[in-house]
């Protein structure tokens, strides 16, 4: 019994060695974003409104100003749906022209799963957008988990994954966060969103597009470079 449990364990330590980049990024980018949302998703089914949620927002709306208006606004639309969803769209044509079929699955179920989980989040938990000042680009919708978050980092993510092995992964990879972080700052900025919508619909979609890449890759970023078709 004893060697057989050596053997066992030797075995496990083995596996846990090889596999053990992996499993950080299992961690880091799957389960622990996922422990987040969750943990964000129960505060709003109680209907709990975060101390920070508001001291954020006042904050904003103290440096509130004409120049970071217009900004603000701009990474509002950019981020917005009619901006991102033809980006999405380019990117799987671009893919299947070049015949990249598992990528383009990968890319579609990555940009329009995200919209998708969206969409079905907000009418499950149906948090009331916060209303502490009017602002200058209303929205009527639900505001758990933010739109604009999920959709700019499945963009960002999906981009990130398929280009890790070239040249330019750390240039997508700086642009890409520098691109959610203004999208998600925007709307709180607007006054349109708490900052845990932000933050919700950062981690619920980083979750499902890592574990997409683990699924169709087995890695979070994609290992090989791509195939000449």
């Amino acid at each position: 019994m004893l060697p057989r449990l050596a053997t066992a364990t030797f075995v496990i330590a083995g596996w846990l060695r090889w596999n053990r980049l992996r499993l950080l990024a299992l961690f880091a980018c799957v389960l622990l974003p996922l422990f987040l949302f969750g943990e964000l998703a129960e505060d709003v089914r109680e209907r709990e409104t975060l101390a920070i949620d508001e001291a954020i927002l006042r904050f904003m709306q103290r440096h509130a100003d004409v120049s970071m208006d217009r900004l603000m606004l701009l990474a509002s639309t950019i981020g917005s749906g009619l901006w991102v969803g033809p980006a999405d769209a380019l990117g799987c044509a671009l893919l299947l022209a070049r015949r990249r079929w598992i990528d383009a699955l990968f890319w579609a179920l990555a940009t329009g799963g995200a919209a998708l989980i969206n969409m079905v989040a907000k009418l499950s938990y149906g948090r009331i957008r916060p209303d502490l000042w009017p602002s200058i680009a209303p929205e009527i919708s639900f505001s758990f988990p933010s739109g604009h978050a999920m959709q700019s980092m499945a963009l960002a993510a999906a981009l990130v994954v398929l280009l890790w092995p070239t040249a330019m992964r750390w240039w997508v990879l700086a642009l890409g966060a520098a691109f959610t972080i203004l999208v998600g700052t925007s709307r709180v900025y607007l006054g349109v969103h708490f900052p845990s919508d932000v933050l919700g619909g950062w981690a619920a979609s980083l979750a499902w597009v890592a574990g997409l890449s683990f699924l169709f890759y087995r890695h979070a970023v994609r290992r090989r470079p791509f195939p000449g078709r």
